[in-house]
């Protein structure tokens, strides 16, 4: 090896043993944890994982559908990554995402008939309240009686599914629907903007701009230097006249009105009613990414993406590989191990 060579493999060396190099070996092992599922599966794995991809950003169609599922994802990953800055570790992305649904499509029924430049704000500001409620209350749980908020986050996302089981079998059941649990059809006013001819939605762009309003309100502001002297030490912080107990509810009110936009957004665009089965798992596959992102608001971006594709993906292996649609949860779960391997296991790699 020359003298001129030396420095750049030194410093290849240096970015290998730190995050990059974390990140290449996750990728890598997760290509060839995927490549042995559909082994064991009796298919092509080659040509199979060429087709995960090609579902998810071979053509415009399969990325808009990918970017489609990354609305949710990217807006119940901010509810999990903000409450995180302060130490917190919630897990209700699922049920605030509900709770917004909920509310949201409980505005629109009670203003059916009102044009859509009354109607679309109320929706969104209902939709937004009971996502921020879902979140305040175990804020309140844990600040006044000391309940552990991962606790009351989980059982909480139970609840929320089951409130928006009850309305859609009984009170607010469509009597037209020929027994099918859901709402009557949202009307045109109540339909987020959608783009370019597809079902990309309004959604998307308040997932990427509640990002980075967030990543510079934590890095570059006093509220976001008191969450760093909150978390490392609460009587310190108080000290100072930084109240650990209001900004614990205010980290959960927004991350519970962001997973709130991603529930009305996925009822109003994706549904065009309220129904059972809303969600999909986006809540928990939110916390994923955040967790993946370590808490960093505009990694989570990207991320978000990547893990779209990966579930718009199984609608293809679905449809040309006869392959369930739990494959993708299978392969996300994997993902999931994958990346607890290496981050426990690599040197200098970031946790969250």
């Amino acid at each position: 090896m020359t003298i001129t060579t030396q420095p750049a493999f030194r410093f290849g060396l240096r970015l290998l043993r730190g995050p990059t190099g974390a990140v290449l070996i996750m990728a890598a092992t997760f290509v060839l944890a995927a490549l042995t599922f559909f082994a064991i599966n009796g298919r092509e794995s080659i040509s199979l994982f060429q087709e995960m991809v090609m579902g998810a950003f071979g053509d415009g169609y399969s990325f808009s559908e990918t970017l489609v599922k990354t609305a949710p994802i990217l807006l119940t990953a901010l509810a999990v990554a903000l409450p995180a800055r302060l130490g917190l570790i919630s897990v209700g992305g699922e049920g605030q995402l509900y709770l917004g649904a909920l509310f949201g499509t409980g505005a629109v029924l009670a203003a059916v008939d009102q044009p859509g430049w009354l109607l679309m704000p109320l929706m969104l500001i209902g939709a937004m309240a009971g996502g921020a409620l879902w979140g305040v209350i175990p804020g309140l749980l844990k600040t006044r009686l000391g309940v552990n908020e991962t606790i009351s986050t989980l059982l909480l996302n139970y609840v929320g599914v089951l409130l928006v089981s009850f309305v859609v079998h009984g009170p607010w059941k469509n009597p037209n629907s020929l027994g099918w649990p859901a709402t009557i059809e949202f009307p045109q006013g109540a339909i987020l903007p959608q783009f370019f001819d597809t079902r990309v939605h309004m959604g998307l762009i308040f997932g990427v701009v509640a990002a980075i309003i967030l990543h510079i309100l934590v890095t570059r502001s006093r509220w976001g230097l008191g969450l760093q002297v909150s978390r490392s030490n609460p009587r310190v912080g108080a000290t100072s006249g930084i109240s650990y107990e209001r900004n614990v509810l205010i980290v959960m009110a927004i991350g519970g009105l962001l997973a709130g936009l991603a529930g009305i957004a996925e009822a109003s665009v994706i549904q065009n009613r309220l129904q059972d089965g809303l969600a999909s798992g986006y809540g928990m596959t939110g916390f994923l990414v955040a967790w993946l992102a370590g808490q960093h608001f505009l990694r989570i971006i990207p991320l978000s993406v990547l893990m779209g594709g990966l579930l718009a993906s199984a609608d293809s292996l679905q449809l040309y590989a006869q392959l369930p649609k739990a494959s993708a949860d299978i392969l996300q779960a994997l993902l999931f191990i994958i990346v607890l391997a290496v981050a426990s296991l690599w040197p200098n790699c970031p946790k969250a």
